[in-house]
């Protein structure tokens, strides 16, 4: 199945994780507390980001998860966005590597 990606930015991890457990009704598969969250659901997966470098709100990158990905891959479009294909498996590697106490499995 193909779930859009949606990821974003925000300054206060904490607040984004309360309003967007609501709006989503559920709760985040991984938090990194003051750092980062992500949301799988069944069409959509989500994440926040906490990111100084760019300005709270903003889509940081758009893509697909896909479990027939075969590589991690990453592509610009004519508007300047990064559109990323991956498995769940892939991603999970991606944040472990960054936030190794996130130790993420989906």
């Amino acid at each position: 199945m193909k779930k859009l990606h949606l990821a974003i930015s925000t300054d206060d991890i904490a607040a984004t994780v309360q309003d967007y457990s609501h709006r989503l009704l559920a709760q985040p598969c991984v938090v990194v507390d003051g750092e980062y969250a992500l949301w799988r659901t069944e069409t959509l997966n989500i994440s926040v980001c906490k990111d100084v470098s760019i300005q709270k709100g903003t889509v940081r990158h758009l893509g697909w998860e896909e479990s027939t990905a075969t590589e991690f891959t990453a592509e610009v479009d004519t508007n300047g966005i990064t559109w990323e294909h991956f498995t769940a498996g892939q991603q999970a590697e991606e944040i472990n590597e960054l936030w190794p106490s996130a130790n993420y499995h989906p």
